[in-house]
């Protein structure tokens, strides 16, 4: 039996090369950011800020080391909420969680550029902490294989795992595989360089910038929806 139906293409969307791309450029860009602009504290590294914690412990400066504990208790908050969300997927405020998480990102980095300078700089890294564990924990796939749009550790090595074997074994998908895993190493490479510069250019206000890799990321799915596909049952 065949039912006519439409649903959106968003999961496709979700996992495209496009969009990690997109993501990866604002994973960089945050980290920079925060690094760059407020006090030394990574956004979305947080095995940076576990061994910058140690560090500062080490060395007695308690005070120091405090600062990078918020950013760990936020990005723990974010896989909640990001989990959260995605549960209530099907709820009629939000049919499609890809699209209310980038919502819900682009609405807070605005925010965030809007903070006044007397606001500590905790506050803004615990923000972007949260937010860049939501983002991390919803876009976990890139078209068959898994990636970080946040962190590239994980990309470095499946990229090299990839090249390795489309070198020993001739494999084509190994190869194409290794081609995208490159892809998004460059634009958070990009995104990297994007966040200091604009952060040691006009300061607070850099944030807008991943704010407009974000809405690119949102128009994805907004050119989607002129695309359905029949559902069967």
């Amino acid at each position: 039996m065949i039912m006519k139906g439409k649903i959106h293409l968003h999961q496709v969307t979700s996992e495209s090369l496009r969009l990690g791309a997109l993501l990866s450029l604002v994973g960089g860009f945050l980290d920079t950011y925060t690094f760059v602009g407020r006090d030394g504290v990574f956004a979305n590294a947080q095995t940076g800020n576990i061994v910058l914690l140690a560090v500062k412990i080490i060395q007695g400066n308690w005070i120091q080391a405090l600062a990078y504990i918020p950013p760990l208790i936020a990005f723990s908050l974010g896989v909640f909420v990001a989990e959260g969300i995605k549960r209530k997927s099907t709820h009629r405020l939000t049919p499609d969680w890809a699209r209310a998480i980038l919502l819900l990102e682009i609405t807070i980095f605005f925010i965030v550029g809007l903070i006044p300078q007397g606001v500590p700089n905790t506050v803004v890294v615990v923000i972007v902490s949260f937010v860049a564990s939501v983002q991390m924990t919803s876009f976990r796939k890139l078209i068959d294989v898994p990636y970080t749009s946040t962190v590239s550790t994980g990309n470095l090595r499946s990229a090299t795992e990839a090249v390795y074997v489309a070198i020993t074994t001739k494999d084509t998908n190994a190869a194409i595989r290794a081609m995208r895993y490159g892809v998004i190493l460059a634009a958070f490479l990009v995104g990297a360089l994007l966040g200091g510069f604009l952060t040691l250019t006009i300061g607070d206000k850099a944030i807008w910038g991943a704010v407009a890799a974000l809405i690119f990321s949102f128009i994805l799915f907004t050119e989607k929806e002129k695309w359905k596909l029949p559902l069967r049952h």
